[in-house]
């Protein structure tokens, strides 16, 4: 019979479908016991479609199979536990039937933020997730016109928001409610409730992640967005620049002041990918964002880097993970995905976690 950790090593071997990381790395395999009547594998896996986890059930027995000859499997699959009640959660409102809210945030404008935060939505929904993404820019909303705004919000009979459907992904975006002419000149108190209303009167459905792209920078609108919702995590985009990077203090320091963990950093425009001959060119002082958050002790997500298709999938509503799925930058949002999906499955017990 082979020993629990001779097994692990196997399924170790076992990749995740869709992705070339292994089910053991994903957090997947909770525990492997050994016995006189056989050999039963416990995995957690609490947002991963009934498919996926069969799949991943037959390739266990398999691999265990080779293993051990004739020896009895059992795969059981342990169920999410049920919400704790978090002190003052009257406060943070959870959305009904959205399992997990990740907040993407960047401490200044023009590092890529809503790119980034498109892409890995896609990424995540190719990983077998259910996404929502909401556009939380009410000045300079750009997500509808990276996703492609076609076809009129509609409004159910109790008047709450239909978010649109593209890619597999549902999203609403201020752009969806203005023409392209018209400049929002609106007071604080208008935002706040409009940023209320897309947070809480969106017929989201069951998400297993509701991606938030926030507003450039760390002032009011952003700490408004981050106290009222109950966020699993908060995901910083920056770019290799020091100028950049010294913004990502911000960002850990807005997360930290509403007590929402950071998930991680993503170092955008990481180095220069050649569409024609695929060579890299370092034009920034590359590696900058995985230095700062070691030092200010958060996961480092991954590098993205710039290329002229990513800005084009974003110019015309076409992102580069949905057009070009194959693409390496695409690989690398499907990198950085996986880290986000293997944070939030490896917190799945938190108090911010609602079951379907």
């Amino acid at each position: 019979m082979p020993t629990p950790q001779e097994i692990l090593a196997e399924l170790k071997k076992i990749k995740y479908p869709g992705f070339s990381r292994d089910i053991v790395s994903f957090g997947m395999v909770k525990d492997i016991e050994i016995a006189h009547a056989g050999i039963t594998v416990i995995l957690t896996a609490p947002s991963a479609k009934p498919e996926v986890v069969d799949a991943i059930a037959a390739e266990i027995e398999k691999a265990i199979a080779a293993m051990a000859g004739a020896v009895a499997v059992k795969i059981e699959i342990e169920q999410a536990p049920p919400p704790k009640q978090m002190a003052g959660a009257g406060q943070k409102r959870p959305i009904p039937g959205v399992r997990h809210i990740v907040a993407v945030a960047s401490g200044k404008g023009g590092v890529g933020k809503s790119t980034v935060a498109v892409n890995l939505a896609l990424a995540m929904s190719k990983l077998g997730w259910r996404i929502g993404l909401m556009d939380a820019d009410v000045y300079g909303p750009s997500v509808a016109m990276m996703v492609g705004a076609q076809g009129q919000v509609a409004v159910t009979k109790d008047r709450r928001i239909v978010p649109l459907e593209r890619y597999g992904i549902r999203y609403v975006s201020m752009a969806l409610f203005i023409n392209d002419e018209t400049p929002v000149i609106w007071r604080g108190p208008m935002v706040t409730k409009l940023e209320s209303e897309f947070l809480f009167n969106v017929e989201w459905g069951e998400l297993d992640c509701l991606v938030i792209d926030l507003p450039p920078g760390t002032g009011d609108a952003q700490l408004t967005i981050t106290q009222r919702v109950a966020l699993d995590g908060g995901v910083i985009v920056t770019t290799p620049q020091e100028i950049a990077l010294l913004d990502v203090r911000r960002g850990v320091a807005m997360f930290d002041e509403v007590k929402v963990p950071v998930l991680g950093v993503i170092e955008n425009m990481s180095y220069h990918l050649c569409g024609k001959c695929g060579s890299r060119h370092e034009i920034f002082a590359h590696g900058g964002g995985a230095r700062l958050a070691v030092s200010l002790g958060v996961p480092f997500l991954g590098e993205v880097p710039i290329t002229r298709e990513l800005r084009e999938g974003g110019d015309s509503a076409n992102p580069l993970v949905a057009a070009h799925p194959d693409h390496p930058v695409s690989d690398a949002f499907r990198s950085v995905a996986a880290n986000v999906i293997a944070h939030l499955s490896s917190h799945g017990d938190d108090p911010h976690t609602h079951p379907h």
